[in-house]
């Protein structure tokens, strides 16, 4: 089976699973929930597939291959000067900035809890990844990076929070 129909499939279940489960849910609250929830929703999708998808297909052969230990050494691939470690830095940084500026959007949150779920989620995607297959590894810089993101992401909700709020209640309005 190609790649891309794994991925096809993996899409589909998250389609099924917000059509099932969240949409209905989601309407029936005010419009604004139902559109910033469902950014959140899609975003969340996103970061499945840049991170762990496929999935579904994936899940019978979790433990058809060995499970290669977290790197605990933060930024080691930096300070050996492997690969293209700075590209891999910041784009885990911005993978995660939404993250950071979606939460207090979808429920209100202060720093410390919107950095604990981000935290927890790049968590989960890091220690799930070398389950799906064995060619990843988790890594403590992916985890660094990724709440450092978050933080940035809900740093610039700070800022742009009375916007937001305007925009909001405009849409809540229509």
């Amino acid at each position: 089976m190609s790649n891309s129909l794994k991925i096809i499939i993996d899409f589909v279940v998250l389609a099924v699973i917000y059509l099932a489960v969240f949409f209905h849910r989601w309407r029936a609250k005010e419009k604004t929930k139902l559109l910033v929830n469902t950014i959140m929703y899609i975003y969340v999708s996103l970061v499945l597939y840049f991170t762990l998808m496929p999935i579904v297909v994936s899940l019978p052969y979790i433990f058809n291959h060995p499970y290669k230990p977290m790197n605990l050494l933060p930024f080691a691939d930096y300070f050996a000067g492997r690969g293209d470690t700075v590209r891999q830095i910041i784009l885990n940084i911005m993978l995660m900035m939404p993250f950071g500026f979606l939460v207090p959007l979808v429920k209100k949150q202060n720093m410390l809890s919107c950095l604990s779920w981000a935290f927890l989620f790049s968590l989960g995607i890091e220690l799930f990844q070398p389950l799906l297959s064995g060619f990843r590894i988790a890594d403590i810089t992916d985890l660094i990076t990724n709440t450092t993101g978050a933080l940035l992401g809900y740093l610039l909700y700070i800022v742009f929070k009375p916007l937001v709020n305007k925009i909001m209640l405009h849409l809540e309005q229509i």
